[in-house]
């Protein structure tokens, strides 16, 4: 069995009060409650993207050089 899958949630847009959870990769996980909250999460997350991690050299250099 795998556990839990790093990603964005977003449940209770219609009649209900919006929530989001966010998993990050390496395990970080953020929850926004309201409507202001959840629109603040999901402009700022990026699925896939760590920002609790600095990248490695070589890969900061790949990203400069494309």
């Amino acid at each position: 069995m795998s556990g839990i899958t790093p990603g964005l949630q977003i449940r209770g847009l219609l009649k209900r009060v919006p929530i989001a959870d966010w998993l990050c990769r390496c395990g970080h996980h953020e929850r926004a409650v309201g409507r202001t909250a959840v629109i603040e999460l999901t402009t700022r997350v990026r699925v896939g993207e760590c920002p609790h991690r600095t990248p490695a050299a070589a890969e900061t250099e790949r990203r400069f050089a494309a």
